[in-house]
């Protein structure tokens, strides 16, 4: 049996200076859903990027639980929040469906690593790693 570890790069909520702004536009009439779901993404949602594998847990109490693997990756895109101190990734996987990480911290870093990460697994070569990829 082969066993190799799995090295975290970021494990932990999303940014907290998501949640403080929201807070503060809590205040008005118009940021409470803003609010009201910064609260419940501070509350549930967990990331977990390992150098295997992209874990995300969040929905109602925290039950839903998604894990994807670099070779299932096809695409990453980003969007700065918050003037760039952090930001929304949405992963593209091969079967065309998505997997959204909202308010995630050091995005930009984030992404650098993803990308990394997918490109070794394309380098490899192996076909179960560029299974669904144009060559």
């Amino acid at each position: 049996m082969i066993t190799t570890s799995e090295e975290v790069f970021y494990e932990g909520g999303p940014a907290q200076s998501d949640l403080i702004i929201n807070l503060l536009m809590g205040l008005t009439l118009i940021g409470l859903p803003f609010t009201i779901g910064a609260v419940i993404r501070a509350l549930w949602l967990r990331f977990r990027i390992t150098s295997r594998r992209v874990s995300v847990t969040g929905g109602w109490l925290g039950r839903d639980k998604t894990q994807v693997v670099y070779s299932q990756i096809k695409e990453v895109r980003s969007v700065p929040r918050g003037l760039g101190s952090w930001g929304d990734m949405v992963l593209v996987l091969n079967d065309g469906s998505r997997l959204e990480m909202r308010s995630l911290p050091s995005f930009r870093e984030t992404e650098k690593y993803i990308n990394a990460r997918i490109s070794a697994r394309r380098a490899k070569g192996s076909p179960q790693d560029l299974k669904g990829f144009a060559a």
